[in-house]
């Protein structure tokens, strides 16, 4: 074997999970069908399913039937948040959003990669943080390890690999910021 070659062998045979995620991995093969089945408006009971699963939810979240929550024991999302149709959270790693904060449609949440360097290519969890008043938008991608800072956003389809600092907003592949987000006063009349 060449010093460069890959060790796939030694990555299939490594631990990646322990015994209680790969039972509650199977558990959730049935809980995601009471979640992916219910019908569209009924965002209360994905909220308690969820809950059921370990996920930490809080209250007034909606989260579509369509989403994909690879593992909700690893999911924390704030008041007032939102999962849209069809986004992708892969939370191997813990991913938290926070208050107020919305994760459109089709939007990936990455939170799981492999250390290239080493030729077994261990699995890595590395967290995503998603701050308050933040909004990844459709078809963006956030990697591993990354913040995306207080009411950020990240714009359609960018492809985000390192932190966005508050109140940035990002596009493009790697995503650049392209302004900071600015919010109108509010009509007290």
């Amino acid at each position: 074997m060449n010093s460069m070659d890959l060790n796939i062998s030694a990555n299939r045979k490594a631990t990646k999970y322990s015994l209680i995620e790969q039972m509650l991995r199977v558990l959730w093969g049935v809980g995601k069908l009471l979640f992916r089945l219910s019908p569209r408006i009924c965002f209360g009971w994905r909220r308690f399913v969820l809950r059921a699963f370990g996920a930490k939810v809080g209250k007034n979240v909606c989260i579509y039937n369509s989403a994909v929550i690879y593992m909700p024991w690893n999911l924390e999302i704030g008041e007032w948040s939102s999962i849209g149709e069809y986004a992708f959270i892969y939370n191997l790693g813990k991913i938290n959003i926070g208050n107020h904060a919305t994760i459109s449609q089709r939007a990936h949440l990455c939170a799981g990669t492999h250390d290239f360097t080493d030729p077994a290519l261990p699995l890595l969890k590395p967290p995503i943080v998603v701050k308050e008043q933040a909004w990844v938008c459709a078809d963006a991608f956030v990697g591993p390890g990354v913040t995306v800072g207080e009411g950020a956003i990240v714009g359609a389809r960018a492809v985000v690999v390192k932190d966005i600092q508050p109140w940035d907003i990002v596009v493009g592949n790697p995503a650049r910021v392209v302004r900071k987000r600015v919010m109108k006063e509010k009509n007290v009349n």
